[in-house]
């Protein structure tokens, strides 16, 4: 399969027509049946697939750091009476398993990206469902703040997925139908087993929806809603937004390479090396090409099971971009810090293992340290560099007030809550280490790192630990990784991605929903799915 590229820009957009007309944005949703990302389905019915949503993606992005002066978001349907029919199902039939969670999963992040900016950037996500509106479509209306469906007694709200094709509403449907639209979980089941869907007044009443609005009015009521909204936000209407420009990068079988962010690539593992600063944009370039690098390696490299974190730079720097960035107290600044927020969430639902190695020349300082924190394991080199051993630099660690929840995880603790649980006083003891260089030993008896072996035995630990990962099975180790990152409290996010997807994982491989007689394959052909009947 071509290696996918989630390079996009709103002029070279297929299936999203992106209008400003501030304080409004209008997003209007116009699929090109013929732009299907890859090969053997037609994207009939607004129907999506990866690409349309990376183009989602793209936009939510460039609204938020090139659009100060937006305070509202419209997503609606470019197509007469259609919002969307969700993600294409000869697509998913047609999918390799790990094809089918991995679009799931980006667009669970995108969603999350869209409630993201309603909640902390002061851009308010409202869907004006114009038509007919299933799985994935109400998914992407789920996301939304506010829901304003069409009134013309047609038009419905469904998430047929669990009765038409046997799976699941794979991005996100029935957690926020219950935990967030707050609908009575007897209610949710009705819902989430009728195929035809709910119009009307009852899909207000079960608050499906927010409003019914005639369509001959539909447009003018949409915009006059998303303007009052937006006369609420606190968003710089006369500021200037900056442009995300094309990405550096260069691209070979075994290398990726940006200016701050380099990826070795081979033997079942991904060697990625984050450079510190070396311009006034390091904190917004670093944390664009590390995203994009999660992105690419999760799509095009599934067999590369094992991503190795390294840093290098000056750790005085990093801390010094870091409180630019964190004590700005302007639009950008939140929009930066937020970005990396969610960049380093994609790491930690990322389904690979994640090993930093501290050597002499890291700068795992504040914000990078959350890059540590982040993997399942964390070894520090205890003594000279590997390569001079006459050298007199060691590695250290740097704990900044960063770490204590400047970006939390889908839990909503800080890494530092989630790997020391409930020990208030441990993590007292680690905001009195605060601002200064760590060694090894005291990173140890910290409890920040897993291991410090000294510079003998260095080469020949890593190589076990490795060579240990890979002869694992790959499906226990995402399974594990994934519970051991995500301690305490659920949320929507962590139900999403946890339980959710979870089950979905699950569902794509059973014969009831992806067998050659099972509902995701059978679903069009007139023919009725075949279903195991013993409950598992």
């Amino acid at each position: 399969m071509t290696k996918v590229s989630f390079d996009r820009d709103p002029a070279t957009y297929r299936h999203w027509h992106l209008r400003i007309e501030p304080p409004v944005a209008w997003l209007e949703l116009d699929v090109d049946e013929h732009g299907g990302l890859v090969e053997g389905y037609e994207l009939k019915l607004n129907s999506y697939d990866l690409g349309v949503d990376i183009e989602l993606y793209d936009a939510v992005q460039r609204l938020r750091f090139e659009h100060p002066e937006v305070g509202a978001v419209i997503i609606t349907s470019a197509k007469d009476k259609v919002f969307c029919a969700g993600a294409n199902i000869r697509m998913l039939a047609g999918s390799p398993h790990e094809w089918k969670v991995n679009f799931c999963k980006f667009t669970n992040e995108t969603r999350n990206g869209i409630e993201d900016a309603t909640e902390n950037s002061g851009q308010t996500y409202l869907a004006a469902v114009n038509g007919s509106c299933a799985g994935g479509g109400y998914e992407i209306a789920l996301a939304c703040d506010k829901i304003l469906l069409v009134d013309d007694n047609s038009s419905t709200v469904a998430l047929p997925e669990v009765p038409l094709l046997g799976v699941l509403p794979g991005t996100g449907g029935l957690t926020r139908v219950t935990d967030k639209r707050r609908v009575r979980k007897d209610r949710a089941d009705v819902f989430a087993t009728r195929p035809d869907g709910i119009k009307g007044k009852t899909a207000v009443d079960w608050r499906l929806v927010d409003e019914l609005v005639p369509r001959q009015e539909f447009r003018e009521v949409v915009a006059a809603r998303a303007r009052e909204i937006a006369a609420r936000t606190d968003r710089p209407a006369d500021a200037k937004g900056i442009v995300l420009a094309p990405l550096e990068r260069t691209e070979t079988e075994d290398e990726i390479r940006y200016r701050y962010v380099f990826a070795k690539l081979g033997n079942g593992l991904v060697e990625i090396t984050v450079r510190g600063p070396g311009a006034d944009d390091w904190f917004l370039a670093m944390t664009r090409e590390l995203d994009d690098l999660i992105l690419r390696l999760r799509t095009n490299e599934p067999e590369l099971g094992t991503w190795v974190i390294r840093t290098e730079g000056d750790p005085a720097a990093v801390l010094e971009h870091e409180r630019q960035v964190l004590g700005g107290g302007d639009w950008l600044s939140n929009e930066i810090a937020h970005y990396y927020k969610r960049t380093l969430k994609r790491l930690d639902v990322t389904s690979r293992s994640l090993i930093a190695l501290i050597e002499p020349g890291s700068c795992f300082a504040g914000m990078l340290l959350e890059l540590a924190l982040a993997c399942d394991r964390q070894y520090m080199l205890d003594g000279p560099p590997s390569d001079d051993e006459d050298s007199e630099e060691r590695s250290s660690i740097l704990l900044s007030e960063a770490n204590f929840g400047a970006f939390p995880m889908g839990n909503g603790l800080s890494r530092l809550e989630s790997r020391f649980y409930g020990e208030s006083d441990h993590l007292d003891w680690l905001k009195r280490e605060r601002d200064h260089p760590l060694t090894p030993a005291e990173a140890v008896e910290l409890g920040l790192v897993t291991d410090a072996p000294d510079d003998l035995d260095w080469a020949d630990e890593i190589r076990i630990v490795l060579e240990g990962r890979a002869a694992l099975s790959p499906d226990a180790l995402t399974g594990m990784e994934a519970n051991h990152r995500f301690v305490g409290p659920e949320t929507i996010e962590t139900k999403i991605f946890g339980r959710l997807t979870a089950w979905q994982n699950w569902i794509f491989t059973r014969p009831n929903a992806a067998g050659p007689e099972g509902a995701l394959r059978r679903y069009g052909t007139g023919q009725k799915p075949s279903f195991d009947r013993k409950r598992v």
